[in-house]
């Protein structure tokens, strides 16, 4: 694999055409593989992921690329998670019950509340568009 090549890693989880699309259109040499060779010998690695978090862990392991991910991220390549794969790389997620995830951010994946912070019902699943409000004080 060449060094300017970007792995996205296809673990059977994952919206790997649409992720594939946007990095070529963005002009990046995409390789979508599960091959460890391929992904430890990427300058860049994907992580993307639909799904509930658990079964994305469970594939991750079953096919022993969580080990992969911790070691791409252990040699500081370039590793960006795309939704579930995001997720995945925090400690745990409270989806259907705590499940274990990478550890390589600390942190857990909680669920979004139900209402906003003004007390005001949320809509869940959450999709759309939210007006940023800055703190007092701030200006940036």
């Amino acid at each position: 694999m060449s060094k300017n090549e970007v792995a996205v890693i296809d673990y059977g989880v994952g919206n790997i055409l649409s992720v594939t699309r946007g990095l070529e259109h963005c002009g990046a040499k995409v390789k979508v593989t599960s091959s460890p060779e391929e992904i430890l010998a990427a300058s860049r690695v994907v992580l993307p992921g639909v799904g509930a978090f658990a079964n994305g862990m469970a594939e991750l392991r079953r096919t022993g690329l969580d080990d992969v991910v911790r070691e791409v991220a252990t040699k500081e390549t370039p590793l960006l998670g795309i939704c579930l794969g995001m997720q995945m790389l925090l400690d745990e997620s409270e989806e259907f019950g705590t499940n274990q995830g990478l550890g390589l951010i600390p942190g857990k994946v909680i669920a979004i509340p139900s209402t906003t912070i003004d007390g005001h019902p949320q809509k869940i699943p959450h999709i759309g568009w939210n007006s940023l409000v800055l703190p007092e004080g701030r200006q940036d």
